[in-house]
């Protein structure tokens, strides 16, 4: 089982920066593709940036490319959302979450790819 904790959430003005991070629990990191998604309010959740296992395939939202980087550092069980010149529309609780493919090469986005879960840290931003 992979457990899930995000981090780095906060309140940011407009064209600020944040980076979010996810820690994870046990063994089987490393294998798997991870994925961040974020649910604004009144919204469905959606696909923002996602990262093979080996970290060196990505892919990107349309609405983010250019301004988040997804990135992992395996020796620390730990997955990267920075996020750059932030808009209001940014503002979510964004999720972090694991594919559950082990060594795929591919990049996965679509949310039935992603068994495993965190509970979201909330990023506002001001205009």
């Amino acid at each position: 089982q992979l457990q899930l904790v995000e981090s780095g959430g906060g309140v940011v003005q407009a064209g600020g920066s944040l980076r979010l991070s996810c820690a994870a629990s046990g063994r089987t990191f490393n294998r798997y593709g991870m994925g961040w998604f974020r649910q604004a309010p009144g919204k469905e959740r959606e696909f923002v940036a996602a990262v093979n296992w080996s970290g060196e395939n990505t892919y990107y939202a349309d609405s983010v490319k250019g301004r988040f980087t997804i990135s992992r550092d395996n020796t620390k069980n730990t997955v990267y959302l920075q996020m750059n010149s932030l808009k209001p529309e940014d503002t979510a609780v964004y999720y972090c979450a694991a594919d559950g493919i082990y060594y795929s090469g591919n990049v996965h986005y679509s949310e039935a790819d992603f068994p495993f879960w965190g509970q979201g840290t909330q990023v506002t931003v001001s205009s």
